[in-house]
C-alpha cells in the first residue's frame, strides 16, 4: 500500500503546479513530498543516489523532466535505467513534451482564471493552441499571450489549482501524467 508519493522535479515551478492540481486526484491519506533539483542535469546526476538513499517504506516515485530539445524516448530510457540501477522499480518516469508551460496552453481557461485575464480562454480555439505539445517555445508563447503577466513560479502557483485533470486539457502530455498518477492508486 502506497503511503508516500515523492516527486523528483527539475524545477520549483513544477512543484507549484502540482501543489495546485494534485489535491483533486490524490487520496487525502497519501503524503506527498517534492524533491527539486537545479535543472535536468542536476536531476540526472543525483537521481540514483537519492533513490538509493530513500528509506521510507511504501513509497512510490514520480520523476518529471522537460523534453526540451531532446529525444523523449532516449531521455525516458536513460531515467528508467537510473531507477533500475538504484533498485527502485516503483517509479513513474514522465517527460513533459517540450516544457511545463504546454500544460497551461492546453487549458487557457485555467490561465484566464489563475492570472485573472478575462477572455483569454477564447484563444483556445486558435489553431496554434489546439495541440500545445507541438509548440517550439511554450513558455515564450505563454508570456506573449498573457502580456508578461505569466511568471514561472507565481504563474504556476496561480494556474495550478485551476487546471482540469479530467482529460479536457489539450496537452496530451498533461493528460498522460494525470492518468499515470491516478493509476498509481
Amino acid at each position: 500500500m502506497i503511503q508516500t508519493l515523492v516527486f523528483f522535479l527539475e524545477e520549483p515551478s513544477a512543484r507549484e503546479m502540482l501543489k495546485g492540481v494534485l489535491p483533486s486526484i490524490i487520496p487525502d491519506e497519501i503524503q506527498v513530498r517534492y524533491i527539486e533539483f537545479q535543472g535536468k542535469q542536476d536531476l540526472e546526476k543525483q537521481l540514483v543516489k537519492k533513490l538509493r538513499g530513500w528509506k521510507t517504506p511504501d513509497t512510490f516515485f514520480v520523476i518529471m523532466r522537460d523534453q526540451d530539445n531532446g529525444n523523449c524516448m532516449e531521455i525516458k530510457q536513460n531515467l528508467l535505467q537510473k531507477c533500475r540501477d538504484a533498485h527502485q522499480d516503483n517509479t513513474l518516469v514522465w517527460i513533459a513534451c517540450t516544457e511545463l508551460e504546454t500544460f497551461y496552453l492546453g487549458d487557457l481557461l485555467a490561465v484566464e482564471q489563475g492570472l485573472n485575464i478575462p477572455g483569454l480562454s477564447k484563444k483556445q480555439h486558435d489553431r496554434k493552441f489546439q495541440n500545445p505539445d507541438q509548440l517550439m517555445s511554450p513558455s515564450e508563447d505563454l508570456r506573449k499571450i498573457t502580456k508578461d503577466k505569466y511568471q514561472k513560479m507565481s504563474g504556476s502557483r496561480a494556474i495550478g489549482p485551476h487546471l482540469r485533470s479530467d482529460g479536457s486539457n489539450l496537452s496530451c502530455s498533461f493528460n498522460v501524467l494525470m492518468r499515470g498518477i491516478r493509476d498509481i492508486f
